[in-house]
């Protein structure tokens, strides 16, 4: 069970794997009971076709149509070395922030993109402003990828993969062999630039809620 002030899905759902110890019904009630005391929406994180997901269903759960990062997303999985070209410089900028966060940072943001141990806020800029963003975490030998984001005035122009290249080498020099991105579904054009950099699809999860009464 994760709470974040609402700040991204996987900072404030209930990763679903393993056995609960008790029924699933049970189960989600104390996901509702956590999310009322944490005052964020009651959210499980599914993957799909798992062992969980009918059982969820059966509870009267249901995916979250509405959820602003989309119903449905890949988590894929890469070897650094295919796309590493350069290494990414780490620099906390005020316009890294504002970029993959938002003009008005929360002390929950702060939290989750700060935190994490070995962390990479990797950007270019472009006449003193930062026109795109990433951030890159390494746990034992994996970088998880995350905020990639370029300004809409600055797409098409290959910063993205440019980008994405530096934060593998970076990853490379701290012991790191592969990444981990998620994407959502809809999001065609981010999951044709992963797979030319030779990500491939590791599995899919959905949020989903319980019905409102």
């Amino acid at each position: 069970m994760r709470a974040a002030d609402g700040f991204t899905g996987r900072a404030n759902s209930t990763l679903t794997c393993g056995d609960p110890g008790l029924p699933i019904p049970r189960a989600l009630g104390a996901v509702e009971g956590f999310a009322r005391e944490h005052g964020i929406k009651p959210t499980t994180h599914v993957v799909v076709a798992s062992a969980h997901e009918q059982a969820i269903e059966d509870a009267g759960w249901h995916v979250d149509l509405d959820h602003p990062g989309g119903a449905e997303s890949l988590v894929m999985t890469g070897a650094l070395e295919k796309f590493a070209d350069g290494v990414a410089e780490s620099r906390d900028l005020p316009g890294w922030w504002e970029l993959a966060a938002g003009s008005e940072v929360s002390a929950a943001q702060r939290h989750v993109l700060g935190s994490g141990g070995n962390v990479c806020f990797a950007s270019i800029t472009e006449n003193g402003t930062v026109v795109a963003a990433v951030r890159g975490a390494v746990v034992e030998d994996v970088v998880h990828v995350a905020r990639l984001a370029v300004r809409p005035s600055h797409r098409r122009q290959g910063l993205a993969r440019r980008l994405m290249g530096e934060l593998a080498g970076w990853g490379l020099e701290q012991g790191a062999t592969t990444c981990v991105l998620q994407v959502a579904e809809h999001n065609e054009p981010a999951i044709r630039l992963y797979e030319e950099l030779g990500c491939t699809e590791h599995h899919r999860y959905r949020y989903w809620v319980p019905a409102v009464s």
